[in-house]
């Protein structure tokens, strides 16, 4: 079971960060098809990542975050439920090496375009976020709130999807569940234009960490540095996040079978 886990949970992040790295890549990289395409357009596909990530990962319940894993282990344990260490520590790994995985991967697609970039931030810019304006505790709650609202969201998708109702021709219909994924794809796009503006919204500790440990050991041409000061921001921050929206899920989303 966790073998499996494992496995679900890296292939569902290597592919999130295959096509949310990659539109970054497409839009600031020079001489690309995108270039300059803007940040909708980087919202849009980041938001299109999430449900590609989320629908290939389905048999481990589509995590690709360790703040969503923190946040439905607190959701289920205020519940009542017992916290699974070595499945989180399962997931936790698994999406680590699958986000950097991912980024190497994006790097080889884009190999000419990062050799003919002249701008050392704009390579870093497609691994790894960074603040416009740098103020590491604004930038932590900034990263805490955007996290906060996928997380409570994904809690909310999780019980509505739970939900039931009578069925006229017998047997039960569930409200969400197979749109689910869709549904998380939509509030990332809205994160993105809402609460993406300061720091570039990671709202995912593997999808910053992971492809910024891929820059700092690629042999990228010109790259600069890896700006691991910032590095504790984007990964501190959503498990902030993910933590306070398990706490408040828990209390206020209870789950209700209609």
């Amino acid at each position: 079971m966790l073998g499996t886990i494992f496995l679900s949970e890296l292939v569902g992040m290597a592919l999130l960060i295959i096509l949310g790295c990659g539109v970054v890549a497409n839009v600031a990289l020079s001489g690309t098809k995108g270039h300059n395409g803007g940040f909708l357009m980087v919202n849009i596909g980041w938001g299109l990542a999430v449900f590609v990530g989320v629908l290939t990962s389905a048999a481990s319940g589509g995590h690709i975050n360790p703040a969503v894993t923190l946040g439905l282990a607190v959701d289920g344990a205020m519940k009542g439920e017992a916290i699974d260490f070595a499945d989180m520590g399962v997931r936790f790994a698994a999406q680590m090496i699958g986000a950097i995985i991912g980024a190497i991967i994006v790097w080889a697609s884009y190999k000419t375009h990062f050799d003919d970039e002249p701008e050392a931030a704009n390579k870093l810019g497609v691994f790894a976020t960074g603040p416009q304006t740098r103020s590491f505790g604004w930038n932590v709650v900034t990263e805490a709130v955007a996290t906060f609202v996928l997380v409570l969201s994904v809690i909310s998708f999780k019980n509505f999807g739970a939900m039931t109702a009578p069925n006229p021709a017998g047997g039960e219909l569930t409200s969400l569940g197979n749109l689910a994924p869709l549904a998380v794809a939509l509030v990332v796009v809205a994160i993105g234009a809402s609460l993406g503006g300061p720091t570039g919204y990671a709202i995912n500790p593997a999808r910053d960490l992971g492809p910024r440990i891929a820059h700092a050991i690629l042999p990228i041409r010109g790259k600069g540095a890896s700006d691991w000061a910032y590095s504790w921001v984007p990964v501190v921050g959503p498990m902030i996040g993910g933590l306070v929206a398990g706490l408040v899920g828990a209390a206020f989303l209870p789950g209700i079978t209609l």
